[in-house]
């Protein structure tokens, strides 16, 4: 048996020697020190030798325990120092190499299309209102004078919630806070995301952004309405890009119209962009109903007001010569890199 021991020790030093990493110290350290180890099996053996010389072997077995564990802890100190050396080597920097580029990211095409046309609505004296996602029957539709039966009301069209609630059909809902908050005179737009129940496709999507105004005091009248119309489309689109409002109806508006521009592709000219009429849709507009008012509180003999609500996707499409409305959501680094530096 102490042949046997004194071989077991030899072969443990020359099993650590070897050991390369961490996971090869654990091996060896269940070899040796393990519960099913040789070492143990030795001390089960003790029974075997005569009563007087088990105490002596026994010694000789913890000593050469105590010699393994201290050759094992000090092969795993020179492992994780030579393995914190090659990590340090590894990750130096060399002053004398070039730097590594780090390309920046840039805005996206829509944040780029949604702060300019703050910009342009700031410069004009408006203010910025915004309002939840999440709204309700009354401030979506009972406010905005849509009836009951109106086709905009049914689950085809809307999101509705447990509990009530509705994902909002557009920012008007804001327009309904505001005044509902504050008196007039007022004059804001209310930017945000917007959801209805459509099927994806070049020009529709169940999430866009819609961006509308609203303006409220005493003698606001539709020339008014043309005028910031105007105003906007020049700026926006540039000096050379005509405006024009044509009748059309919608519930919360009265009288109501649809806003058109001249093609930005063509320039009126006639082009498959605008089915060669010379004019792009932009949104809806019109002077605020005076049913609109009444769920307000706002006396409609005293105050007059307009509203119009432009699609950001439309504009964007439109700026950037963007043909399918899903583009601007399936986040194609190939399309967003070109958008780098765009924000003035």
């Amino acid at each position: 048996m102490q042949e046997q021991l004194s071989e077991l020790v030899r072969q443990a030093e020359s099993d650590i020697s070897a050991c390369q990493n961490p996971n090869d110290i654990m091996n060896v350290k269940a070899q040796y020190l393990g519960k099913k180890s040789l070492l143990n099996g030795l001390f089960a053996r003790l029974r075997e030798l005569p009563p007087e010389e088990r105490p002596a072997f026994g010694n000789v077995i913890n000593e050469s325990r105590t010699k393994i564990e201290a050759l094992l802890e000090s092969k795993s100190s020179l492992i994780k120092e030579a393995t914190w050396i090659n990590r340090e080597a590894v990750s130096a920097t060399d002053l004398s190499m070039p730097g590594v580029y780090s390309s920046r990211g840039g805005f996206h095409p829509l944040t780029i299309v949604r702060r300019e046309i703050d910009e342009v609505f700031l410069s004009m004296g408006f203010e910025i209102a915004e309002g939840p996602d999440i709204d309700d029957d009354f401030h979506n539709f009972d406010a905005l004078n849509t009836p009951a039966d109106h086709p905009s009301r049914n689950l085809a069209d809307t999101f509705y919630l447990e509990g009530g609630g509705l994902l909002r059909t557009q920012t008007s809902t804001v327009q309904i806070r505001t005044m509902e908050s504050f008196p007039p005179p007022i004059r804001i737009i209310s930017p945000g995301r917007c959801y209805r129940n459509d099927k994806p496709d070049p020009s529709h999507s169940p999430v866009f952004h819609q961006v509308e105004a609203l303006v409220v005091d005493k003698g606001i009248s539709l020339a008014d309405l043309t005028d910031t119309l105007s105003q906007f489309a020049a700026i926006m689109f540039g000096s050379n890009v005509s405006s024009r409002i044509r009748p059309h109806f919608f519930p919360f508006t009265e009288p109501s119209a649809e806003m058109d521009i001249s093609c930005v592709a063509c320039g009126g000219e006639g082009c498959r962009i605008c089915k060669y009429s010379g004019w792009l849709e932009m949104g809806g507009a019109g002077m605020v109903d005076p049913n609109v008012f009444k769920m307000v509180g706002i006396d409609p003999e005293v105050y007059t007001g307009f509203a119009f609500g432009l699609g950001i996707e439309r504009i964007a499409m439109l700026k950037y010569n963007i043909p399918d409305m899903r583009i601007l959501f399936e986040n194609d680094l190939r399309m967003l890199r070109q958008f780098k530096g765009e924000l003035r």
